[in-house]
């Protein structure tokens, strides 16, 4: 358990620093020094020590510092909580005393991107964190114990797809894949693929202002647990691990990104926090990684056809759809010869020029199977 005097004594550290941002005690703060670094799950670089980490993070705020003073084609602020009025951000998780912080974080990025493909602030979306860890990490050797790192859990996401929160409930414990509710095959969904972004060049702000938020790694001091707000910057303490959580926006004119992160809202700015540009090697240590579409299945009920397009291209025709819970964005009609997608252009044609729902079936995002109501 925490000493009160080392909460003291980052208070007083803090204050020496101009007070950038505020400690206190939080969710996580009191936790035994080992239940702590459970709760990072990235490993940390083999052959390399505290000091050659010291040195990479001050060579990649260097590289920030620089980026934030020019202009990269992103604009000036984005917060993916307040777009228009409306949240692309679901709600804050608490991964527990298991170190699957990098499930957490992807999983919220690809929550995100499909709230923003569908252009539903609102949309109901809950991916299984316990399936992508304790199923598609561990048949990779990784645990609670070892961690994982985001490009395979990304890799997971495109290749084997994760199905809802319903079906297989998350709980912070090792599992041989033993949680999957009956019917979770129909719930699945895939990503087509994934970005890698550089964050001195300015990706990983541009992503973020055109796509949603993305996936980050950063290495967590022993004083991160005691944030509690302000724009984080590492002032005393021991390195403790490497973490996953996902950014949410950034702020040129403060110099920070705004991040979500998998520990609870009892933890730092109600789970989020806001951290300095390059501090702990966010987005270099470990890679920053942009979910680019979700894929989904499945039946799509008494949808609206808003909008059809095609060019020139052999079986290449779109189909914009809308519903009750906002638009689903574009789609992609079967291509498998002339005559399916001659048919189901005409087929959606009919139903936009009469107004008339329909019922449609999508396999990983194309459309197989349409029925005018």
């Amino acid at each position: 358990m925490a000493d009160g005097r080392e909460l003291e004594s980052l208070q007083a550290a803090l204050a020496k620093e101009g007070a950038p941002w505020q400690a206190g005690i939080t969710s996580v703060s009191e936790l035994p020094q080992s239940e702590k670094q459970r709760l990072l799950g990235v490993p940390l670089p083999e052959g390399k020590t505290e000091a050659d980490i010291e040195r990479e993070i001050e060579a990649n705020r260097s590289a920030m510092r620089a980026l934030a003073a020019t202009a990269v084609g992103a604009p000036a602020a984005m917060d993916w909580r307040n777009v228009g009025g409306g949240n692309y951000v679901t709600a804050v998780k608490n991964q527990g005393g298991c170190g699957s912080c990098v499930a957490f974080g992807v999983l919220a990025a690809m929550e995100s991107r499909l709230r923003v493909q569908r252009g539903s602030p609102g949309l109901a979306v809950d991916f299984s964190e316990a399936q992508l860890f304790y199923c598609h990490a561990r048949a990779e050797g990784r645990n609670c114990g070892n961690g994982w790192w985001p490009d395979k859990a990304l890799n997971a996401l495109r290749d084997k797809g994760v199905t809802d929160e319903a079906h297989y409930p998350y709980t912070a414990a090792d599992q041989n894949c033993s949680g999957l509710v009956a019917g979770w095959e129909n719930f699945v969904l895939k990503i087509s693929t994934y970005d890698t972004l550089s964050n001195n060049d300015g990706a990983m702000k541009e992503f973020i202002a055109t796509n949603g938020p993305i996936v980050a790694c950063l290495y967590v001091y022993n004083d991160f647990f005691n944030y509690t707000g302000g724009v984080y910057r590492h002032v005393s303490g021991a390195l403790a691990g490497g973490h996953c959580v996902c950014i949410v926006g950034y702020n040129d004119a403060g110099g920070y990104w705004i991040a979500k992160n998998s520990w609870g809202t009892g933890w730092g700015e109600a789970g989020f926090f806001r951290i300095a540009y390059g501090e702990c090697g966010i987005g270099s240590y470990g890679g920053a990684y942009g979910v680019t579409r979700v894929l989904e299945s499945g039946w799509l009920y008494s949808k609206k056809v808003i909008g059809l397009w095609a060019n020139n291209a052999d079986r290449n025709a779109w189909v914009y759809l809308s519903g009750s819970e906002g638009n689903l964005g574009w789609r992609r009609l079967a291509y498998d010869s002339d005559n399916v997608t001659l048919d189901m252009l005409t087929q959606l044609s009919t139903a936009k020029a009469f107004n008339r729902p329909v019922n449609l079936y999508q396999d990983n995002g194309v459309i197989r199977e349409i029925y005018i109501l």
